[in-house]
């Protein structure tokens, strides 16, 4: 990949693999946003990746969408365990109050759920593990697939 999402995407990712917003088909998937209120296309034709989220579409790194469906593909490895703390998490309006600060949107989620630091700590651990693997993938991000 040519450019990185934050690491925060990736509990995002959690987030829509915990409510079961990712409806995956043979070479794409629908994906519901955190308040319900988009739906974005995910398509992939070998290693090159497609997504109408505006972070794929229009920043050029893999979004949550684009990352929930390497997850689910077997392409990242992830504790799934992990996921269930991010259920029910409104992305959109948190990244919206916190200026599109996602560390600090993250940071909020935690609060919210009152895990234990070393809790926070172990998932952070992993969520690294995940952006490392993320780092190495053969992947291409188009707007389009041709």
């Amino acid at each position: 990949m040519e450019k990185l999402p934050p690491i925060e995407k990736i509990y995002e990712a959690y987030s829509a693999l915990a409510d079961h917003r990712i409806k995956m088909s043979e070479n794409s998937a629908d994906v519901l946003s955190s308040d319900g209120a988009k739906s974005y296309k995910v398509a992939w034709k070998d290693n090159t990746y497609s997504s109408t989220d505006n972070a794929t579409y229009w920043q050029g790194y893999a979004g949550y969408p684009v990352i929930g469906v390497l997850i689910l593909q077997s392409k990242l490895t992830v504790d799934n365990a992990i996921f269930e703390h991010f259920s029910g998490v409104n992305w959109n309006s948190l990244n919206k109050k916190h200026k599109r600060d996602y560390r600090a949107a993250l940071l909020e989620v935690f609060a919210k759920k009152q895990l234990p630091q070393n809790q926070i700590d172990a998932i952070e651990e992993k969520t690294q593990q995940v952006f490392e693997q993320l780092k190495t993938l053969d992947l291409t991000i188009v707007r389009k697939l041709k």
